[in-house]
């Protein structure tokens, strides 16, 4: 079932990386997929504005559930993925403020200050599909993977 799947991603991208942790999650490794080069605005060619990114899955009874039945459930699965769409802009705001801001401006950031942040990242980086959909460029950059460890 899988190898009817084709995934357009790009690498690096978190709206892509989160489909892909959903694929494996499911369990649907082996579907086809397709690096598109942002540089080059293959994300915007006329192939992929062609597709519906819309589109509902077809796999909901398969593997871990990432939609729930219960109201309750329900509630709590949404404040937990705005929850992580906040810390995913935090994490974005402390990436470019390191890369932006000359090292001898910058204030003091550690571990010690964000010690949840710190915990959520190691629950996360060890799981089996996080593992399998790691973006290509951060493992071409050994010193990269751990970028997150120091914020």
């Amino acid at each position: 079932m899988a190898k009817d799947i084709t995934l357009f991603w790009g690498s690096g991208s978190p709206p892509c990386w989160r489909v892909m942790i959903a694929l494996e999650e499911k369990g649907l490794q082996g579907y086809n997929h397709k690096l598109l080069s942002f540089e080059k605005q293959e994300h915007k060619s006329k192939e992929v504005l062609d597709i519906n990114p819309r589109g509902q899955s077809q796999f909901r009874a398969q593997g871990t559930p990432l939609m729930l039945d219960r109201p309750e459930e329900q509630a709590l699965m949404y404040q937990r993925m705005f929850e992580s769409q906040t810390l995913q802009q935090k994490l974005t705001d402390v990436l470019f403020y390191n890369w932006r801001v000359p090292e001898a401006e910058r204030h003091e950031l550690s571990k010690d200050r964000y010690p949840q942040l710190d915990q959520y990242y190691t629950l996360l980086k060890d799981r089996p599909s996080i593992k399998a959909s790691w973006p290509p460029h951060w493992q071409e950059n050994p010193q990269g993977m751990d970028t997150l460890k120091e914020f």
